[in-house]
């Protein structure tokens, strides 16, 4: 043991005042090189056996392969020293006068002793990246390697430090290449635990970089044999990344696997159109007719214009009002259902925008007085309209991937244009037509002198990158109808504008 910490840079033994600072310093640099680099260090390895050999600790917790749920079953033991850890995250987050009354009592540690004051509590270390998502991790779980501690370092801080290190190892390094169904399901369980552990209820950071390196996981997975798993496949969480997945994968799966993809993918259909729904709720089905006489009925009596028209007559001898005139509200509109045609490339760089979309297609189409028609396209076109109040059935019609075809989609397309002046027609793809470039723009730029709305879309996602077609980009734009680029809440306000 001594020769090993002699390696890492201690120079003294390990009863010594600062070996324990020492060894809780290597632990922290082996965890921050397990989570930025896939290579391990051989030198710190071979020091962290040593140390947790020393202290008592289990060699699993060197171990990647193996869980916490692992861990503590075999040693349960080691359950009130990872529950503690918890602890210690949320006394740490009290308010300062808190975290001095509670710095002022020694507290029971997991081993019986006495626990050293707050301002020597365990340090939680603070990965400053998870590897798949580049985000800072959503809270500070501990001071840096190189921070000088309050108060000694002692056996607890480097217990403490162990079991850190081995819970962040299996949540933030997930390394690459592809990873199983068993695997997924362990990092899930250890996902669980961190979250338990922090008390996440109301930490959206904490879902959202949890949520990317599930994302990540899925991607490099065997989705098939999870999904064959009813209890695996419901430990999913629905996310763009993974529709892809299921939506690429479709035809291969059958039977449990088949079954469970669609109802992930309902789940997620589901959660985006409330979203959206609270957006459009407050369209309106269609404007005025102004050349439609108003009602002449009480119900219809406009008070305050009356008021207003009539004030020439106000007399201020008996101070009263003589009314000559009545006005009306009006309330008649238009009979003609407003059109939307809504044209959605289906090629692999646009599945989010084509998720999104039909989903917000299904929305609109549920308003009365809104005629609604859908059309994806990759290098063939195919017409989704008798589904279009169903987004998740649209969804399981598509083929995801190919190239494009811009012209086939439009002749589709065009026949729709019944009124041309009371239909809008909204296009979302990246654009990019290599050869066909020309042909599609002169039929679109046909369209919009004949008096369609045109609304030309470059993509809608949650993100709001987008990528296109910088020729089409500056035609659209001296053509008066330039590209609405990111949110989809941008759209929204384009169709709810057209609609009133």
């Amino acid at each position: 043991m001594t020769s090993s910490i002699d390696a890492a840079g201690s120079g003294r033994a390990p009863g010594a005042p600062d070996a324990a600072e020492t060894q809780r310093q290597i632990l922290y640099w082996r965890l921050l090189a397990g989570i930025f680099d896939n290579e391990p260090q051989a030198a710190l390895e071979s020091s962290s056996v040593a140390i947790v050999g020393e202290h008592g600790l289990p060699a699993a917790l060197l171990d990647p392969g193996v869980s916490i749920d692992t861990v503590v079953q075999r040693f349960p033991d080691l359950e009130a020293e990872f529950e503690s850890l918890g602890e210690a995250v949320r006394a740490a987050e009290e308010p300062s006068t808190t975290a001095a009354t509670s710095a002022a009592e020694p507290a029971a540690s997991p081993g019986g002793g006495t626990a050293a004051p707050e301002s020597g509590a365990p340090p939680l270390i603070a990965a400053s990246e998870s590897p798949a998502t580049h985000e800072a991790p959503p809270a500070p779980l501990a001071e840096l390697p190189g921070e000088e501690a309050a108060s000694a370092v002692g056996t607890e801080e480097v217990r403490s430090a162990a079991l850190v290190s081995k819970l962040l190892l299996n949540v933030f390094a997930t390394g690459s290449g592809n990873v199983s169904a068993t695997q997924l399901a362990c990092w899930q369980r250890d996902a669980g635990y961190l979250r338990r552990l922090l008390s996440d209820e109301g930490n959206g950071e904490l879902r959202t970089v949890l949520a990317g390196l599930e994302g990540d996981l899925v991607s490099r997975m065997r989705l098939r044999e999870v999904l064959a798993d009813p209890s695996l496949a419901a430990q999913l969480t629905p996310s763009m990344s993974l529709i892809e997945q299921l939506l690429r994968d479709k035809a291969n799966l059958s039977g449990v696997a088949l079954a469970n993809a669609k109802l992930l993918i309902r789940r997620y259909v589901e959660q985006v159109a409330e979203v959206l729904r609270t957006q459009v709720q407050q369209t309106s089905a269609g404007t005025l007719d102004r050349s439609v006489p108003p009602k002449r009925i009480l119900r219809n009596l406009d008070i305050d214009r009356t008021i207003w028209k009539n004030l020439p007559n106000w007399n201020p001898n008996d101070e009263r009002l003589y009314v000559d005139r009545l006005f009306y509200r009006q309330t008649a509109k238009r009979t003609t259902p407003a059109r939307m045609i809504v044209v959605v490339d289906q090629s692999g760089s646009m599945t989010d925008s084509m998720v999104n979309c039909t989903i917000l297609a299904s929305i609109f189409a549920g308003l009365p007085k809104v005629d609604v028609h859908l059309i994806a396209y990759d290098t063939r076109a195919i017409d989704l309209t008798p589904w279009v109040h169903d987004p998740f059935e649209v969804l399981l019609r598509t083929k995801l991937g190919g190239g494009n075809d811009g012209p086939v989609a439009m002749a589709m397309a065009q026949p729709k244009i019944a009124d041309p002046k009371n239909t809008v027609l909204v296009w979302i793809s990246d654009f990019y037509e290599f050869d066909r470039s020309q042909p599609l723009f002169e039929s679109m730029q046909a369209v919009h002198r004949n008096g369609v709305k045109f609304i030309p879309v470059g993509s809608v996602n949650s993100s709001g990158h987008q990528s296109v077609n910088p020729w089409f980009r500056e035609r659209f734009k001296a053509m008066g109808t330039p590209v609405i680029s990111g949110r989809i809440q941008k759209l929204v306000h384009e169709l709810k504008n057209f609609l009133d």
